[in-house]
């Protein structure tokens, strides 16, 4: 907003619409939505299309984490995990594509996290919904680059906003086998809640300047901790396939590579 941009951001409380409209008076328009409610969300974009204007940027940022071991997380806890990192996402991409295409212009983007390239115990749960949202952006992408129409996934590090605390869900602790590997885990999470190294100021001005770009990103990491961790994991991943590559390629019909040439 501070940019000129007009803004509409969706909450989801009542209480919040006010508060949101007047951080920027006349360019900050506040929608209350659920984003796992798909109707509501195509019928948000289109009001948003019809009263304050052409859709140009999306991102889908709505999501929450759930903490917990695999083993003891209820599977409803992990469906309602999807419905809303996944989904939800899914959702708002796709009620606002065709208003881009359309123009054959635009930039849709969704905050995955360095949990959608890279993952740690105790947050399965939630990194199997950033993986996903990961995969969906890299086909979407392909999908939309001929109408002039940029993907971009946003991996944030960890930040100083309250995903740690009043956005985070924590599956009960059950069993004992776990304790030495995740207790320790989960204290230091909320021992650092609050005190992340990522700026939300500077997320915030590092998105923004990619968006005049005439070829942004199709991954925007924010943070050193992410571009650490997620490096350590894409370098385990590599070694694992050049470890076993023989393995792999002996799978393969002997008269493979005749077929694909034909």
């Amino acid at each position: 907003m501070d940019a000129g941009h007009q803004v509409v951001g969706t909450v989801r409380r009542a209480e919040d619409l006010a508060p949101f409209e007047a951080l920027a008076p006349g360019r900050a328009h506040a929608r209350r939505l659920d984003v796992t409610d798909d109707a509501a969300v195509v019928r948000t974009v289109a009001d948003v299309e019809s009263t304050v204007g052409a859709i140009d940027v999306v991102i889908a940022n709505a999501g929450y984490g759930v903490e917990g071991i695999f083993e003891e997380t209820p599977l409803a806890e992990l469906r309602a995990q999807f419905a809303t990192n996944v989904f939800g996402v899914a959702a708002t991409l796709q009620a606002a594509l065709p208003y881009l295409r359309r123009r054959r212009a635009g930039h849709l983007m969704a905050v995955t996290s360095m949990g959608g390239l890279m993952a740690v115990p105790g947050m399965s749960a939630y990194c199997a919904s950033k993986f996903a949202v990961e995969g969906l952006l890299e086909s979407l992408r392909k999908e939309v680059a001929s109408f002039g129409i940029h993907v971009t996934a946003i991996e944030p590090g960890s930040f100083r906003t309250d995903w740690a605390g009043r956005s985070m869900t924590r599956a009960e602790r059950t069993i004992a086998d776990y304790d030495e590997l995740f207790d320790p885990i989960r204290a230091a999470r909320v021992e650092a809640s609050g005190r992340q190294l990522g700026n939300p100021v500077k997320a915030a001005e590092a998105v923004l300047a990619i968006l005049d770009e005439p070829a942004p990103p199709a991954h925007l990491v924010l943070g050193s901790d992410a571009l650490r961790l997620i490096g350590a994991a894409r370098d385990a991943v590599d070694e694992d396939i050049r470890r076993w590559e023989s393995l792999s390629r002996s799978t393969d019909f002997a008269d493979g590579a005749q077929l694909a040439s034909t």
